[in-house]
């Protein structure tokens, strides 16, 4: 990190200014700030709208960047900013009273750069918030007994910390000198002062014992032979005849839906005249660093491919595209796709479409991090979510159509037309992904937390953020058994899962902080003889992206679990990340899961799932008492943020939320297809079927923008579910743009949320409530 730290710094100071903005996030990828007494800091508000952010080093500082969010209208901003007289000094402009500005530091000293904590700023008001402890060393995976100093950046203020876990309190031990950390163990601290409002909760997991670092692994891996790599100085007539072939084998829905064969298209930087169609469990996606450092003169296309298809895009499952330019051939890509098929860091120089050429339905869809310049067409598509992101233009609107952080996006008008239209994500982190470095060897970068996020996050030229090399990952393959996994990850690696499918005789156990589960190709995760198939422990900073759980013909308790029962850590700073994870009981096996994924971890951030239990598959794996399933998510955890949840066929509550603080922004769901009768499907409180979405009477605080519940009681259409989303009535629990439907009016759901909002009427049209309460 620091020979690529001195080498951007001898290239000038904006590409000093560049490589601060990739090191900001939380502590991870710049060392602290060494003391509270290392320098000041001060915000003065110049006028009604201005404010000025000041910072003094000790040491005289050759540079220094402040990063903050909080001004409406504009995303995370990185300054450099301005020195006179040794204090360094940057003007903000377009705020008002009451706006939060989250502000903080990265500054040179004596060679090293350093980032401080994270501090707060009202405009208006004189109060000042103290600044959140850190931790020295900072949490992660030791071989010994730790000694951690905690220190805040606000002098005077005192520091209360526990170390079992639990939310400090004015009651818990006062910091008065470094504590010993000899066993694995969480420590959690807040600093107060009197006259200030008291910090945020800082959280460092210690994991103390195991091996300190992943045995050396090869920068340049086998990946096995289900992925596929291009350069540019391939023949565009071999690459696309490979393209062609797997094309072949993944393409058809009747035969590849449900088949085993899995593969990864991996073009290294360059330019390349092909397309490819996307088949089922296909990842595409460019090896540069940013999305421009591939550039397809083609297509990367899903369509309705199949004459089985007839014409529609209903179940373009499992495929993806990611970190590419395209210049689409014909001036328009098409990417007409259903669930589980994310379009992350693309680069669209034309226009999107979303449906498929015979205009018939599609039941999408997600788009994140990605900038169309042209329209983005979802016409025929019955909802879709679109994250972060920038488009030339947007048109269509059946039932649900969300955005945050969305330049371009249409007018929040829901529901005529449906759009629902938020100016920020909240909390948002794209996903780790692999690329290729300047010398040819691999490295998964690790995209920085973004707050009040808008725009693509490589927008103004590269994604913040830190890489981490291939050495220190175990990639995984045909041979690898749960055994080896376990040891892998035991020894302090992070995994790297290539395409195919792997049986799982134990539970998979994550339990160091900051470690990234990464996967391409849908590699597909069977538990077997009914154990859990991974287990993630409430640490920091743990990434999971790609992944699809398969439940076994043995029923697991969880397919995924974050963090264990009763965790209270604050990982507000390092949340865990559940992206592009994806969860299936039936379908290929009769499985069987009670749950499938359940989150303890509070501030973890689920970002597009699609648990699903299956209503079509191969013989035999279908039916209502074959692939057995309670629920898809199960919320314990506090402040836990969902963007982009698709839900669909379970047979008790689809999302149940127990945690306070939780926030969903676009949920998509079908009750199950099979319910036999009204008899069997009545939920505990005796109304009639159960909700899809619940949020448990004890919550005050949550709160949810664009949702969708479908029924299609097809076994049975005297069916019928009281309400859709069911949610305690209080003014800190608030639900905006809501929506049911009867599908081919099968059956019926009585009310939207609660009692209110009318009976799902014939026609396939939707019953729509702007906002509960």
């Amino acid at each position: 990190m620091n020979r690529t730290l001195d080498k951007l710094r001898r290239r000038g100071p904006r590409l000093a200014l560049a490589a601060s903005a990739l090191l900001v996030a939380a502590g991870l990828n710049a060392p602290a700030a060494l003391a509270a007494d290392d320098y000041t800091q001060s915000v003065t508000q110049l006028s009604a709208t201005q404010a000025q952010i000041s910072f003094t080093p000790v040491t005289p500082a050759l540079y220094v960047d402040v990063h903050y969010t909080g001004v409406p209208g504009l995303g995370q901003q990185n300054v450099r900013m301005t020195n006179g007289s040794g204090t360094w000094r940057a003007g903000v402009n377009g705020l008002s009273s009451g706006n939060v500005l989250d502000y903080w530091f990265t500054y040179e000293k004596s060679g090293p750069q350093y980032d401080t904590p994270h501090f707060s700023y009202t405009q208006g008001q004189s109060t000042t918030t103290v600044a959140a402890p850190t931790f020295n060393p900072p949490g992660g995976t030791y071989s010994s007994t730790q000694t951690v100093t905690i220190s805040t950046a606000t002098a005077g203020a005192t520091i209360r910390y526990t170390v079992d876990g639990s939310t400090p309190t004015a009651s818990s031990t006062v910091y008065t000198g470094p504590i010993s950390v000899p066993a694995s163990r969480t420590v959690n601290a807040i600093a107060t002062k009197s006259g200030s409002t008291d910090s945020a909760v800082s959280s460092a997991s210690y994991t103390i014992g195991a091996q300190a670092g992943c045995p050396a692994q090869s920068d340049t891996p086998d990946f096995g032979p289900n992925v596929r790599i291009f350069d540019p100085g391939m023949s565009a007539a071999t690459i696309q005849a490979q393209l062609d072939t797997d094309f072949a084998n993944q393409k058809d829905t009747l035969t590849a839906q449900f088949a085993d064969r899995r593969v990864a298209h991996l073009f290294k930087p360059g330019t390349y005249n092909v397309h490819d169609n996307v088949g089922f469990y296909t990842s595409v996606a460019g090896l540069g660093q940013n999305p421009g450092g591939v550039v397809i003169n083609g297509d990367i296309t899903v369509d309705a491919f199949n004459a089985s298809d007839n014409g529609v895009a209903l179940q373009n499952f499992w495929r993806s595209a990611e970190n590419m330019a395209v210049n689409p051939s014909s001036g328009n890509d098409r990417w007409a796709v259903a669930q589980a098929a994310p379009f992350r860091r693309m680069d669209i120089r034309g226009g999107l479409q979303l449906y498929p050429a015979s205009y018939g339905y599609a039941s999408g869809g997600y788009i994140a991090d990605s900038k169309v310049s042209g329209q983005a067409a979802s016409v025929s598509q019955q909802q879709w979510y679109t994250r972060d992101s920038s488009l030339g233009s947007w048109n269509g609107g059946v039932w649900n159509m969300v955005f945050s952080g969305t330049s371009g996006a249409p007018a929040n008008t829901f529901p005529n037309p449906p759009e629902t239209t938020l100016a920020t994500t909240p909390v948002s982190r794209d996903v780790p992904y692999l690329y290729v470095d300047g010398a040819g060897k691999y490295r998964v970068f690790l995209p920085s937390l973004r707050t009040n996020a808008s725009g693509p996050s490589w927008a103004s030229g590269s994604t913040p953020g830190t890489s981490a090399p291939m050495s220190q990952f175990h990639v995984v393959k045909a041979g690898d058994t749960a055994a080896s996994i376990n040891n892998a990850l035991a020894a302090g690696c992070d995994l790297f899962f290539t395409p195919g499918i792997y049986h799982l005789d134990r539970t998979l156990n994550v339990t160091r902080a900051n470690t990234t589960v990464l996967g391409i190709g849908y590699p597909t995760l069977v538990p077997d003889n009914g154990v859990n198939a991974m287990q993630v422990s409430d640490v920091d900073g743990v990434r999971l992206k790609g992944l699809l759980f398969d439940a076994g013909t043995a029923n697991s308790q969880a397919l995924l679990t974050v963090g264990q029962s009763g965790s209270s850590a604050n990982h507000a700073g390092n949340p865990t990340t559940v992206q592009d994870v994806f969860f299936r009981i039936g379908g290929q096996l009769a499985g069987k899961a009670t749950n499938s994924l359940i989150v303890n971890s509070a501030n973890t951030i689920i970002d597009h799932i699609w648990a699903w239990r299956a209503d079509h598959g191969n013989a035999g794996t279908v039916g209502w008492n074959t692939n057995t399933a309670d629920t898809g998510l199960v919320v314990n955890g506090a402040n836990v943020l969902a963007t982009g949840l698709f839900v669909e066929h379970y047979q008790k509550y689809q999302v149940i939320w127990n945690g306070q603080g939780g926030r969903t922004i676009f949920f998509q769901n079908e009750m199950p297809y099979d319910v036999p009768n009204q008899a069997s499907w009545n939920a505990p409180s005796g109304v009639a079927g159960y909700a899809a979405y619940k949020v448990a009477a004890n919550v005050t605080s949550h709160e949810a923008w664009g949702l969708g519940s479908y029924c299609f009681f097809d076994t049975n259409p005297a069916v019928s579910s009281y309400h859709a989303f069911e949610v305690p009535n209080n003014g800190g629990v608030r639900f905006h743009s809501l929506l049911t439907v009867s599908l081919n009016y099968r059956g019926t759901i009585t009310h939207v949320v609660n009692d209110t909002g009318g009976v799902t009427p014939s026609g396939t049209v939707p019953v729509n409530v702007v906002s509960y309460p």
